[in-house]
């Protein structure tokens, strides 16, 4: 699966791009409960967190110490903005390393909801991650734009227009 270090690093900047906007925006807006799964932005950019750390601990066979997919990791949205680019750093690294073996290993972790023991494939496990986070994403620009606050175009398209058709930050686009 070629394609999941571009993930990983669409999904960083994805991330900052969406970060960089809601430090914009006035404390109530990102406090205020608009309807969201997790309440609010803050909430939904914890949450986000949340299921980053579970996912990769999970894949590197680490605890995660999470209690709870609601849990609050960071009350500031500069610690959270911080935390999430180090996770995005992390998962950027790991995908790196992965093999094509290791993509078809199986995933053991016991549920957070619910009970028991599951397994999934790593390479699933991924994709999983990555969807996770474009859908709650998305609710966060739902909930800026009913806030009358633009949100920034977070689709492939824009990634690939500001770092390239490769989606690697470190090569230069053709004709800069």
């Amino acid at each position: 699966m070629t394609h999941l270090p571009f993930m990983a690093r669409f999904t960083a900047w994805a991330n900052e791009r969406l970060y960089a906007c809601v430090a914009g925006v006035p404390e109530e807006t990102y406090r205020r409960d608009c309807g969201l799964f997790f309440k609010s932005i803050h909430g939904t950019l914890n949450h986000i967190l949340v299921v980053d750390r579970m996912w990769i601990r999970r894949i590197e066979g680490a605890a995660h110490g999470l209690k709870s997919l609601d849990e609050v990791l960071y009350d500031d949205l500069a610690e959270l903005r911080a935390a999430q680019r180090d996770e995005n750093a992390r998962l950027i690294a790991l995908v790196g390393d992965l093999t094509a073996e290791d993509l078809t290993q199986p995933i053991r972790y016991t549920r957070m909801i619910g009970t028991g023991e599951e397994e999934a494939r790593c390479d699933h496990v991924l994709l999983t991650l990555f969807n996770h986070q474009t859908y709650h994403r998305g609710q966060v620009t739902a909930a800026l734009t009913q806030a009358g606050v633009e949100p920034p175009p977070l689709d492939i398209g824009f990634y690939t227009e500001d770092v390239g058709l490769s989606g690697d930050p470190g090569t230069v686009k053709a004709g800069a």
